[in-house]
């Protein structure tokens, strides 16, 4: 059974910085998409970003194009940069066994999903 533990979040200001981390452990996907996402009380879970197991292709959903950046090495991180009020949300990791040219983005294709970590950004 995957395990993922997303670290990073926090209270910022707004055009501050953070980066998440999602941690994998405890199975095997040969080759999974990874994803973040993200959910505010009363809203669905909203696709932020995803990047397949090898890295060559990324998605990013429209409102953090250029701001927002997935990477992976042997964690996937998602660094956010001139962050708005409009941003904070809880911030999920997930992990889809799928591994199509699209890029899955609705949360029901990501079988294992972290427990959150709250991001909240002040104006």
């Amino acid at each position: 059974q995957v395990q993922l533990v997303e670290s990073g979040g926090g209270l910022v200001q707004a055009r501050d910085s953070l980066r998440l981390s999602c941690a994998a452990s405890g199975g095997y996907v040969s080759t999974p998409t990874m994803g973040w996402f993200r959910q505010t009380r009363g809203k669905e879970r909203e696709f932020v970003a995803g990047i397949t197991w090898d890295g060559g292709r990324i998605t990013y959903a429209d409102a953090v194009k250029g701001r927002f950046t997935i990477s992976k090495k042997t964690m996937v991180y998602l660094q956010m940069n001139n962050l708005k009020p409009e941003d904070t949300a809880v911030y999920y990791c997930a992990l889809s066994r799928r591994s199509e040219v699209t890029i899955p983005i609705m949360a029901n294709d990501y079988e294992y999903w972290g427990q959150g970590t709250q991001v909240t950004v002040s104006s």
